[in-house]
């Protein structure tokens, strides 16, 4: 079956595993409580529009994966529950502390002891202590591993419902549609679980996701010949923890996705994610948020563009990945919003000003766009804000370099200028575009009134009147992006548009 194309979904159709006490229809409780657009609890529904917003959490598990999904009417989802070796401890910490009573799917992409590590916790924990388990959603790939017994077990235990969930099956979520992309009928490769991993696209209006599972070459090349181009999304988290068998060019430019995550341990017995993956996405200069740096990353979705916030503020560049400090799984704190993938500020967010940004005018076709602001004032093209950072304004954006972007990075580059009678102590600002790639000012960097520096994207020496990402890739793009700027507590100070 083909998505739909967010037209009505069709009630899942499936196939009950041959296990005691499994039987009953497709679920669709809800949540106690509600969850926060920051991921913290809170006594307000999460509804503001028909539409409402849709919170993807991407848990830090360690060399591991658990993704929480919590819908606009506060139902929930969580794929997968972590290691075997920490029996599922770090996910229901992190529900717990997020006051989910109750998970309405649990979905298990593949049997594999390092995804159903905490199943057999968890359905204890939330069908004795809570307000239970709605269904349980399977490859039906069975596993010889005594955590895989111990998963079963507790299914039986507690007669919670089990579902062989296959390709063409649709879970029914709400106003979210979840389509079930895989593993097909038959299976792929002779069975083998990673490869027949159950693959879901969730669709809230103009916003995806797409959680892949382990899937490995075999089936993200059956993907991309049964649904080609229905598989972009918004977001894609990597298959197989960043593995070099999984997110295969094809794959990536199938999906065309706007960020990436990557779920594995710092310190990967098995260097995850490998060096190929971060070079196919750098060459898609596609930012990459890693939970071992990132920590817990939340994606807030409101349907017309995603709100990207992470409890620590890290590289995004592929191949800077490495340079982050680790976050050890468990580790508590509040995220933070990094970056905004498309749309309008959620939930009406505004500019220091408490105004919501606006956009700027057409740009001319040269390749040097220059931000016109002639009286001075706070035009269409910029966020204004209270001092020291009201005073800076775009100059100049050189988004489209001569001759090949890739080859010649110290074309591409902002102009920032100083319109205020005072210096402006730049250094720990940073400097982002919209997908999130980040840039960070040098400390004791100083703008004086009435002078210029420009930010090139490559790498050089930085000077009074020139600075240098060190990006190994292009940085703004060509049809259109948005330079934001920071100051060191992180508020909001300039924000301009170009198309």
């Amino acid at each position: 079956m083909k998505l739909s194309g967010g037209g009505p979904r069709v009630l899942l159709l499936v196939v009950i595993i041959l296990l005691a006490g499994c039987a009953g229809a497709v679920p669709g409780g809800q949540v106690s409580t509600d969850t926060g657009a920051n991921g913290d609890a809170s006594t307000e529904s999460t509804v503001e529009t028909a539409n409402g917003t849709v919170e993807v959490h991407y848990i830090n598990v360690g060399q591991s994966v658990s993704t929480l999904v919590v819908g606009p009417e506060g139902e929930t989802m969580l794929v997968d529950t972590g290691h075997y070796n920490d029996d599922g401890e770090y996910v229901l910490r992190y529900l717990q502390r997020h006051d989910v009573t109750r998970i309405d799917h649990l979905v298990t992409s593949h049997n594999d002891a390092d995804h159903i590590g905490g199943n057999a916790a968890l359905i204890e924990y939330y069908e004795t202590e809570a307000d239970g388990i709605g269904a349980v959603y399977d490859p039906g790939i069975a596993a010889s591993t005594q955590t895989y017994a111990e998963y079963l077990d507790a299914v039986e235990a507690h007669d919670v419902t089990l579902y062989e969930t296959r390709e063409g099956d649709a879970i029914s979520f709400g106003d979210v549609d979840v389509d079930v992309l895989g593993p097909p009928e038959p299976y792929l490769e002779n069975e083998a679980r990673n490869e027949n991993s159950i693959v879901l696209k969730l669709t809230h209006g103009e916003t995806s996701f797409l959680l892949s599972g382990d899937a490995e070459d075999d089936q993200e090349e059956y993907l991309i010949d049964a649904y080609g181009t229905e598989l972009q999304s918004t977001v894609l988290k990597a298959g197989h923890h960043g593995s070099s068998s999984s997110s295969s060019e094809p794959f990536i430019d199938a999906v065309r996705p706007r960020a990436v995550v990557i779920s594995s341990a710092y310190d990967s017995q098995y260097g995850h994610p490998h060096d190929e993956v971060l070079q196919r996405l750098a060459d898609r200069s596609l930012p990459t948020y890693w939970t071992a740096t990132h920590g817990d990353i939340v994606l807030v979705s409101d349907g017309s563009g995603v709100s990207v916030q992470t409890q620590r503020d890290a590289p995004t560049d592929p191949l800077a990945l490495r340079d982050g400090e680790p976050v050890a799984p468990g580790t508590s704190g509040d995220v933070v919003e990094r970056a905004r993938l498309g749309g309008d500020p959620i939930d009406g967010e505004a500019g220091s000003d408490g105004d919501e940004t606006d956009e700027t005018d057409e740009t001319d076709d040269d390749t040097d766009d220059t931000v016109d602001d002639t009286d001075g004032t706070t035009g269409e093209n910029e966020t204004s804000s209270t001092d020291p950072g009201a005073a800076l304004e775009v100059a100049a954006i050189n988004a489209d370099a001569a001759g090949d972007d890739r080859e010649n990075l110290n074309d591409e580059y902002v102009v920032f200028e100083n319109t205020g009678d005072d210096p402006i102590e730049m250094g720990g600002w940073t400097v982002e575009d919209e997908a999130g790639r980040s840039y960070e000012i040098p400390s004791g960097f100083t703008l004086d009134a009435g002078a210029t520096v420009t930010v090139r994207t490559g790498s050089g020496t930085d000077t009074d009147t020139e600075l240098y990402w060190g990006s190994s890739s292009p940085v703004w793009n060509n049809d259109g992006d948005t330079v934001m700027v920071s100051n060191g507590d992180g508020e909001r100070v300039l924000e301009v548009t170009y198309e």
